[in-house]
């Protein structure tokens, strides 16, 4: 792919050093939640650890780094960063979501956003003149949200220009980036105001932590945010920030491999017979290529494909023998998962339809393991499934 950036030295050592002297290579979990003032005027960095602690505040400061952002904020979980994005916004507000999102995001924004007089409207998969985005805008839009590539279809959206049409507006735009990580994809740099990752997909990367991160491209969104991540509460706790500190490390050569890992899997199925349709961004078929190819460094280890109606479903998945069947991704081992029985349950069928996400299409988070056996373990799988 095109864009080539040099993140290797902040991946590794981006996080040593906090308040210690004593010249630690990792950085130490510090599990005090209060702290001692300097004095009775002088209350120090740290006082209470829900506003701040010093291993959070290393991660957040390599986090920023990262994405090429000014702040980051680390919370709970995916969910808790995204809810603290969303709770910059008021009653009578809309936030505009461009095509399809991570069923958790909908359902958040539907069934507690709403409650609180935060208007949503879907707009439809935006291609690249940005006709429908300009179609669904209306003055009272406050923010867009989107995903790319989206969560499950891998459709891409151009974020330079949405970005650019937003700023227009004066309107805040939000994207999920957790299916590249800023190892291969930076929102940020490319004009978009709010990036939201899940850390315990990719940053993390070995299935062990939950955790989430909020990251902004200027300052004049911190004071409020900080207020909101201290006020909500859902921080990321010490020990989970040095798990990710430390899964952060390795982020560059995991994702090298599985990205080669994925594209090699997304050409076996897409010459399959068995399936109907491969969804990629990596490869040079796909419809997004040229726009993936400019704003992200590589396609990512997610791909998803439908299966033929000659396919039992249910037999393909409990067929498979190295492949885990988990509602997750981006671990170092290869997950798949059936998206409408998971990630998008209870997503309104009209919406699942306007979408493209159908009953048989399935979602693989391809790992490290040897491509040759994760293709053969597909195969072997597809063969034992056919129906009768």
């Amino acid at each position: 792919m095109s864009l080539n950036y040099n993140l290797d030295e902040i991946m590794i050592h981006g996080a040593k050093r906090l308040v210690s002297d004593a010249g630690e290579v990792n950085p130490g979990v510090y599990l005090s939640t209060t702290f001692e003032q300097k004095s009775f005027y002088d209350f120090g960095n740290y006082g209470y650890a829900r506003a701040n602690n010093p291993t959070r505040e290393a991660l957040e400061n390599q986090m920023a780094a990262l994405e090429g952002g000014v702040k980051s904020f680390a919370f709970a979980s995916g969910m808790a960063a995204i809810s603290a994005a969303f709770s910059l916004f008021h009653q009578g507000d809309v936030i505009l979501i461009i095509g399809s999102v991570y069923g958790g995001t909908y359902h958040l924004l539907k069934e507690r956003f709403e409650n609180f007089g935060i208007k949503v409207v879907n707009a439809p998969y935006v291609s690249e003149d940005l006709h429908e985005l300009k179609e669904s805008y209306t003055k009272d839009v406050k923010a867009i949200y989107f995903e790319t590539p989206e969560n499950p279809t891998l459709r891409v959206h151009d974020i330079r220009s949405i970005a650019s049409f937003a700023k227009e507006q004066d309107v805040i735009t939000i994207v999920d980036n957790t299916f590249q990580s800023p190892y291969l994809q930076r929102p940020l740099t490319l004009g978009i105001d709010i990036v939201v990752e899940s850390a315990t997909k990719f940053l993390g990367g070995h299935s062990d932590l939950i955790g989430g991160v909020l990251t902004v491209r200027e300052e004049k969104l911190v004071p409020e945010l900080s207020k909101i991540q201290s006020h909500m509460g859902a921080i990321m706790q010490p020990f989970d920030a040095y798990l990710l500190m430390r899964g952060i490390k390795t982020l560059g050569v995991r994702l090298d491999r599985c990205d080669d890992n994925a594209l090699a899997v997304a050409k076996f199925l897409e010459d399959h017979e068995d399936v109907y349709k491969v969804n990629y961004p990596g490869l040079a078929s796909n419809e997004n290529y040229e726009i993936h190819k400019r704003q992200s460094k590589g396609g990512g280890a997610v791909v998803s494909f439908e299966l033929n109606e000659n396919i039992d479903i249910v037999k393909f998945f409990e067929s498979l023998k190295l492949i885990t069947m988990a509602g997750s991704l981006g671990g170092v081992e290869t997950l798949i998962s059936h998206s409408v029985s998971t990630s998008h349950s209870n997503i309104p069928q009209d919406l699942l339809e306007a979408q493209q996400i159908t009953n048989r299409l399935c979602r693989i988070s391809v790992g490290i393991e040897p491509k040759a056996h994760i293709i053969e373990d597909l195969r072997q799988a597809l063969n034992l499934s056919k129906k009768q």
